[in-house]
């Protein structure tokens, strides 16, 4: 059996075309949990239209993607935990790849991450798995390029927690998503404290679903205050210091860049703000991760890239200078 946990918040605009999909899932052997984190909708009432013996968790407020979720999981069943983002539309067999992928895997697989395409543009890719950078960029794999680029199963450094099936075990041992981290960037955290454990990830291609993204979320000024203290936060938490202090120059760039791309200086000096009022708690997680893991520096070392994953700051400049050049 298998629990899929879809988190929701005035969603109803997207709800019948990702319920419809699991309905039409040649694997059938599941149940489906929704967590309405505390919309104004009518989104409750849509569901029970698609699955009349679903259960809904209805929040009293929004509570963050992280916390609705390991509400979810807190009540799901069996030993595999599907979660899905709410714009999506999963194809008939996108259950049933993933569960064959984590099924043929040794149980040191913690995570199976889809084939997400974009909703806009099907032809193209919107995530093969993630990565992570000594830049704390993360970075969804193959993003805007063709969908026929990444075909074959392979180990990836994490998952997109908006369409992944994970082992239950998984959770036993790992832990929750971190719930300081309201919403970006908890599956990242996650995924690098499953890696200090010993756990390792798959993307499977054949587990394909298009997925609009940001469209259920916040932006703007607020999306960039939680990336910038959740960026700050997955690095303090889970980088042993000896790795901290080989790539400072590689992360200050990364702030700095983030910091001027952006163009929002007020909600990137409040991400900061935030970071230091969460500091305590990072510190206490990090000597409980760092007493508890099992892979060496070197190990970790390789399995963060050492490229952006962006745009290079001259060439966001070149390409600034150039436009208002031929304006001119």
């Amino acid at each position: 059996m298998i629990t899929v946990i879809i988190p929701i918040w005035n969603s109803a605009k997207w709800l019948p075309t990702c319920l419809l999909s699991l309905r039409q899932q040649s694997y059938s052997d599941f149940n489906l949990i929704v967590v309405d984190n505390g919309s104004h909708d009518n989104g409750a009432a849509i569901v029970k239209q698609y699955f009349p013996t679903v259960q809904i968790i209805s929040l009293p407020h929004n509570l963050g993607f992280a916390a609705a979720v390991n509400i979810g999981i807190r009540h799901a069943t069996g030993n595999y935990i599907a979660l899905l983002n709410v714009d999506t539309l999963a194809t008939p067999t996108w259950l049933a790849q993933l569960v064959a992928r984590l099924e043929s895997r040794p149980a040191d697989v913690g995570a199976v991450a889809s084939h997400m395409r974009l909703m806009q543009a099907p032809n193209l890719l919107d995530s093969a798995g993630d990565s992570l950078s000594w830049y704390s960029s993360a970075t969804k794999r193959g993003h805007g390029q063709p969908a026929t680029v990444d075909e074959t199963a392979h180990e990836v450094f994490s998952v997109c927690a908006g369409a992944a099936l994970y082992r239950r075990s998984f959770f036993e041992e790992v832990g929750l998503f971190d719930e300081h981290y309201t919403s970006y960037l908890e599956d990242i955290d996650l995924g690098l404290r499953g890696r200090l454990r010993g756990y390792r990830y798959i993307y499977e291609p054949q587990a394909q679903i298009l997925h609009y993204g940001h469209s259920a979320g916040v932006v703007g000024s607020y999306y960039v205050t939680l990336m910038t203290r959740n960026r700050l936060l997955t690095f303090i938490k889970n980088i042993p210091s000896r790795l901290l202090l080989r790539h400072a120059a590689s992360l200050l760039y990364g702030q700095l860049y983030f910091l001027l791309v952006y163009k929002q200086p007020l909600a990137s000096l409040k991400g900061y703000g935030l970071f230091l009022r969460a500091l305590p708690h990072a510190l206490h997680q990090r000597r409980h991760l760092m007493s508890k893991r099992f892979i060496t520096d070197e190990v970790l070392d390789s399995m963060l890239s050492t490229e952006l994953g962006e745009p290079s700051l001259g060439e966001i400049i070149f390409t600034r200078f150039s436009g208002f050049a031929s304006w001119r």
